[in-house]
């Protein structure tokens, strides 16, 4: 005797919608409250990140906000599992002054904090940071030519420890010299590390202080590097137009 189930078998087409389905759906999840790709289209934090990297960044690192999850209900204001953010950190924020301009930058100063330049010498609370001499930064030009430049290149160290690579593409330039910014509650104060070439938080009328509530998450790892100029699509220019050397790092 032949049992059937009554049930009659998927075809291999429906079989084939059902996984790709899943697979978006799994996708949007990932995309939504842990990981989102970013690339870099501006050379304001360089030599850290370069024009044609292409970033992930955890959404999960500071909390959830209407700006870090799309589409969220206007019920849904403030941040839940709020963390805040480390000095020295690379973070993808909400533009203040706008609502659909995404900027990346490292946190300078906390909540409380007095933040200043003079002759380019970053202070935090009336007290320099230090910053090493190092060898010139030889490269696609960071401040904003086409041509390979050669540009003064620092090791600054942040209170905390924390230390990365800056740029000062000019001696005692607009931004060498500043007022005392003094960090608002809830606030960051952001800045990019090419110097002399970033749009940052000493702009009050452009950027100023970042609310906690506009942080997007924090940058992780570069999972794929063009160079600058180049266009990602076009896979036959791989072999020579990717930065092999940058894809898989992690974000410092």
């Amino acid at each position: 005797m032949s049992v059937t189930s009554g049930t009659k078998p998927e075809s291999g087409f429906g079989e084939t919608v059902k996984v790709v389905i899943h697979a978006l759906i799994i996708a949007l999840i990932i995309r939504t409250f842990l990981f989102q790709p970013f690339n870099i289209p501006s050379g304001s934090m360089k030599a850290t990140l370069l024009v044609g990297d292409y970033l992930f960044v955890s959404k999960y690192s500071y909390g959830y906000s209407h700006y870090s999850i799309p589409l969220s209900p206007p019920i849904f204001s403030g941040r839940i599992f709020s963390s805040e953010p480390s000095r020295g950190d690379i973070v993808v924020f909400r533009l203040p002054r706008e609502d659909s301009t995404d900027y990346i930058k490292r946190v300078i100063g906390l909540p409380g904090d007095r933040v200043q330049m003079k002759d380019g010498l970053l202070y935090i609370n009336e007290k320099a940071v230090e910053r090493q001499r190092m060898s010139d930064f030889v490269g696609e030009d960071p401040c904003g030519n086409d041509a390979i430049a050669r540009v003064k290149r620092w090791k600054e160290t942040l209170p905390n420890g924390v230390a990365y690579e800056t740029l000062d593409c000019v001696d005692n330039s607009f931004y060498d010299n500043t007022i005392v910014y003094t960090v608002p509650a809830g606030h960051f104060f952001m800045m990019g590390d090419n110097r002399d070439n970033s749009t940052d938080s000493r702009v009050q009328s452009a950027v100023g202080y970042v609310p906690l509530e506009n942080l997007v998450g924090r940058a992780q790892m570069i999972f794929f590097s063009i160079a600058e100029g180049e266009r990602a699509w076009q896979i036959w220019r791989w072999p020579t137009a990717v930065r092999w050397n940058r894809i898989f790092s992690i974000v410092r």
